[in-house]
């Protein structure tokens, strides 16, 4: 099965937890019903991509990491690459890439979905990250790294997170219902 297959599987199986998270699944479904690269960078103005948020083993802190680009605190997350044979590896990847940490327990199921526009991914202009997001678990002796897409990488309490988007609160909290 292709990386473009297995996400078309996913999505179309996900059983989402509000209208608002269908009709983002139905969109991304319908992306990929239409596009044939809309795994890749190259799909403009919309491409897939997934993410991670990662949670401490006691559910009690969770790992974010400050964008260097971006200027803000966001999950772990970016774009397919070749070697990624399912959605939840490019999420998986990416959080063992941008946090440092390779013992991670991702959960194989996604969370969230959202949509956000990204003025810099592409030169042609803005680009609609249509985001599969997954939840994982560090073990308790984690040591998060600071990589080179990052100014930063900070475990925070869950009663204490910095300015967040509502979606990435939200997704915290889900994580953390499922998980702990």
């Amino acid at each position: 099965m292709t990386l473009h297959a297995d996400a078309l599987a996913t999505l179309r199986e996900w059983v989402s937890p509000s209208p608002e998270q269908d009709a983002l699944r139905s969109r991304l479904v319908r992306h990929l019903e239409s596009t044939p690269d809309g795994m890749w960078r190259s799909s403009y103005p919309d491409h897939l991509t997934a993410g991670t948020i990662v949670l401490a083993a006691d559910g009690d802190r969770v790992l974010l990491n400050l964008h260097r680009k971006a200027g803000r605190w966001f999950a772990f997350g970016g774009h397919a690459e070749e070697a990624d044979a399912t959605l939840a590896s490019v999420a998986l990847r990416e959080a063992r890439e941008e946090s440092g940490i390779a013992d991670l327990d991702i959960h194989p199921v996604p969370l969230q979905l959202d949509v956000h526009v990204v003025p810099f991914c592409d030169p042609r202009g803005g680009v609609s990250h249509l985001d599969v997001r997954y939840a994982a678990l560090a073990g308790p002796d984690a040591q998060e790294v600071v990589s080179d897409e990052s100014l930063a990488v900070r475990w925070w309490p869950i009663d204490g997170l910095p300015e967040l988007e509502p979606s990435m609160t939200d997704l915290i909290h889900r994580a953390r219902d499922l998980l702990c």
